[in-house]
């Protein structure tokens, strides 16, 4: 087995699990607690969902997932819903956090605002990944 930088960072992608189950658990930990302190555990998964979904994004964008992927990024008019989707998604979450993180008086809404923004920058890695799997699968 050769180790390439296109390989290694394919391994590397799969911290993305350990990321996402880890903001998993921060999501029921409020649940589970009887939502005794729900925004400091909203925070930890936002900051671990867009840290997972960055490092999804090191995986080869010229193979797909799925079939489901497949059929999304062959077909041109899916593949531009989709990329508008995610980009609107995107901005939704930056501008949220942004405006959060000036706006809100409170610390515990400025850090939630923080998990946004980090959140923001993980869609910001996927929608770039989504253009360039669009890109190279789209048949037209």
């Amino acid at each position: 087995m050769q180790l390439n930088p296109k390989s290694i960072f394919h391994y590397i992608s799969y911290l993305q699990y350990p990321l996402l189950l880890i903001a998993i658990f921060y999501v029921l930990e409020p649940i589970l607690q009887g939502f005794e302190y729900p925004w400091l555990s909203i925070n930890k998964a936002l900051i671990f969902m867009g840290i997972g979904i960055s490092f999804s994004t090191l995986q080869d964008t010229h193979k797909t997932q799925n079939n489901f992927s497949k059929k999304v990024w062959e077909n041109p008019k899916k593949g531009k819903f989709f990329l508008i989707l995610m980009g609107m998604t995107m901005l939704f979450f930056l501008i949220v956090g942004i405006i959060g993180l000036y706006a809100a008086e409170e610390a515990i809404l400025k850090e939630i605002s923080l998990g946004t923004i980090v959140l923001g920058i993980g869609y910001m890695s996927l929608w770039k990944s989504a253009m360039e799997m669009f890109e190279y699968h789209r048949k037209d």
